[in-house]
Parts: structure tokens; C-alpha cells; sequence
């Protein structure tokens, strides 16, 4: 009687690829043999957000970086973030990490402010690929526009209270006066397109006047909500007042840590591709209103 070997079972050569470029990327502490860059330059970035905010992120992220594909996950179904506890947050984020790593990608940005203020290590102790969070990329934006180190910083309750971005400040500007206030209301009305009328601009006003009367000279905005409101935050401060936007100052940093790394994708047109946690239809109608007409269509996955 002939036995027969039973054969081994086929390893997937793509799955070994993706983790032999990941652990390359981590392994190299930022520097990549020529090999490795080439086989992940063409990879898409993971982009995640509470919901739809993080969008502003990826706007200005498309911008610096047209030629770059981009897959964007909001978890719609669980917003918002900034009233949940440290140990929900942390949770949460790590889900989100693991379905972008699936994906494949090759950078992993958190463009949620509650995230990255108390997510931000736990991801990146246990992520491959390179992470970049909004909170340093938006504190050295501030620390360089601020004239007299008088800082106003605003975002959601968890932001806030957090202190990340006031550490953040204070590393780079140890004499810089910092005062901050939570705003959860200017999340809503941003999502509803109230971003120029009375109300707006009257609960913009209440919000920010202990902050005019502190004289901050530069307001960073610590949500991605936020910019939607800038015309009314810079008439309720006066042109005296700079006003920073952390997500323009991260896509310049992933741009950076891109070109660092040897992974930038040269040429060509990039594309977006969106998932959400909950159904689609308002990600897309209120999507548009973030990042314009791109926002075609979204797919659900399950939580």
C-alpha cells in the first residue's frame, strides 16, 4: 500500500508580503531599504475619525498629496467620542486600527483629536506601520503662529480634558500661556451646515469669550469639525487672533514622514474609498459638505 504525503498547505505570499514590508517599516526605525520603499510606496494611507469630521483631515491631506490613495474609515455608529470614557476611546481606536492594517496600508493617520489625544500610544505600541496623530502636528502649528505665547485651544470634552494638547504646547513653548474650552455644541452644527448664521455665530461667541478676554493671540481648532467654522470663529475674534488648523499642520507632517520613509507614490491620480459603521446615506450627504463631491458612496461593516 503506497502512502501518500499530504502536501503543505499553501502560504499566502501576499499576506507574507504585506507583513515582511510592515515589519521592515517598524524594524528600520524610519529607514527603509530601497526593496522595501518600492514595494510599499503603492500602498493606500488609513485615514479614521469618530464620523465624518475627520474628512477636513483628509481634504487637506488629498491636497498636499494628490497622488496618494486613501481609505477612510468613520465610525458613525458610535460617535462621538469626546463624551465616552479613556478605556471606550482606546477600545475603539484599536478596532479601527485593525481594519485599516487589513487593508494593507502603509501609514496610519488618526485624524480624530479624541483619539489621538488618549489612543494615540496604545495604537502605536502596537501598530508596524508608521502612525501620525493630530495633536503634535496642530500644538507646533500653534507654538509657531502664536506672536505673544498666548494660546487658545477648543475641541471636544475628552480633548480637553485630556491635556494633550497643552503638554504638547508646553514642550515646545514652556512659557506659553495656554487656555482651553470644550465645545461639544460646534460638533452639530457643523453636521448640519449651521456654519454662518445667527446661531452659529452666537454660540461660537459665547463659547470664546473667556478666551477673548484671556487676549490669546492664536486659537488652534482641536476638532475636525471645527474649520467648517472659521469664518465665524475669525469674525468673533477679530483679525488680531490667528487662527491654526491642526489639519492642514498633519498633512504637511505625513507628507514629510512620507518623503522620510522613502514612501511616497509617485505620478498619478490618487483615489478615496470610504467605510463607515452605520448606514451610509447621511455620511454621504453631510460628507459632501466636508470634502465635496468625491464623497460618492460608502460601504458598512459590521461592529
Amino acid at each position: 500500500m503506497t502512502t501518500r504525503k499530504k502536501s503543505a498547505p499553501r502560504r499566502n505570499r501576499s499576506g507574507q508580503s504585506k507583513r515582511a514590508t510592515a515589519a521592515s517599516i517598524a524594524a528600520s526605525n524610519g529607514r527603509l531599504s530601497r526593496d522595501a520603499s518600492r514595494a510599499a510606496n503603492e500602498r493606500p494611507i488609513g485615514v479614521f475619525d469618530s464620523g465624518i469630521g475627520g474628512l477636513t483631515v483628509l481634504k487637506a491631506l488629498t491636497e498636499a498629496l494628490p497622488s496618494e490613495d486613501f481609505i477612510y474609515l468613520g465610525d458613525t455608529a458610535r460617535l462621538p467620542y469626546g463624551t465616552k470614557s479613556n478605556e471606550v476611546i482606546i477600545r475603539y481606536s484599536k478596532e479601527n486600527t485593525e481594519f485599516l492594517l487589513a487593508k494593507g496600508i502603509k501609514m496610519l493617520v488618526v485624524a480624530c483629536n479624541t483619539s489621538s489625544a488618549v489612543a494615540l500610544d496604545a495604537i502605536a505600541s502596537q501598530t508596524m506601520v508608521p502612525v501620525v496623530g493630530v495633536i503634535e502636528p496642530g500644538a507646533r502649528a500653534a507654538a509657531n503662529a502664536s506672536r505673544r505665547g498666548k494660546i487658545g485651544v477648543i475641541g471636544t470634552e475628552a480633548t480637553i480634558a485630556s491635556g494633550a494638547y497643552t503638554r504638547a504646547i508646553q514642550r515646545l513653548s514652556p512659557r506659553a500661556e495656554i487656555y482651553t474650552r470644550a465645545c461639544p455644541l460646534l460638533v452639530p452644527l457643523a453636521e448640519e451646515g449651521w456654519v454662518d448664521n445667527e446661531i452659529a455665530e452666537r454660540t461660537v461667541a459665547i463659547y470664546l469669550e473667556s478666551l477673548k478676554q484671556s487676549g490669546i493671540d492664536t486659537l488652534l481648532l482641536g476638532c475636525t469639525h471645527y474649520p467648517l467654522l472659521s469664518e465665524v470663529f475669525a469674525r468673533v475674534l477679530g483679525a488680531g487672533v490667528r487662527i491654526v488648523d491642526s489639519a492642514t499642520a498633519t498633512a504637511s507632517e505625513v507628507r514629510d514622514r512620507l518623503r522620510s520613509l522613502r514612501l511616497l507614490k509617485r505620478g498619478g491620480r490618487g483615489s478615496q474609498s470610504f467605510f463607515v459603521t452605520e448606514t451610509p446615506d447621511r455620511f454621504v450627504r453631510v460628507g459632501r459638505r466636508f470634502l465635496g463631491p468625491q464623497v460618492e458612496s460608502a460601504v458598512r461593516i459590521e461592529r
